[in-house]
């Protein structure tokens, strides 16, 4: 496997944005795990350690508020940057809430996905 892989979660119960998203980042040379729930979410970040999380609002079960915050809380964790994602109008205050790096409002184009994971990582 090529060391230099990228690393990068998606957390969204919706499977059609979970397979688009999969599909393109994985043509890109990422490495992508996805979850439909955000239950025991330091465990399973941490089982990975990824270099970006995408984040949506509505994830099951505790919400994609919650989980964010418990990743910043969580020590080794706290630096990886998250994307959070939502079609709610107020996504930009959700995410600040949240203590994500930055936000992508659904629905998005995939450049818009691109640019974002990509400036998250230039300014990590």
């Amino acid at each position: 496997m090529n060391k230099q892989s990228k690393k990068i979660i998606i957390f969204d119960d919706d499977e059609d944005i979970l397979s688009i998203c999969s599909y393109i980042l994985e043509e890109q040379g990422w490495e992508v795990s996805t979850y439909t729930d955000c239950n025991n979410i330091a465990e399973k970040v941490s089982g990975i350690m990824p270099d970006v999380i995408l984040m949506d609002n509505w994830i099951p079960d505790a919400g994609g508020i919650v989980a964010t915050q418990t990743l910043k809380k969580t020590d080794g964790l706290k630096d990886i940057p998250v994307v959070y994602f939502s079609a709610n109008s107020d996504i930009q205050l959700l995410a600040g809430h949240a203590g994500a790096e930055t936000y992508l409002a659904k629905p998005f184009d995939l450049d818009e996905l691109e640019r974002v994971i990509n400036n998250v990582l230039v300014s990590h």
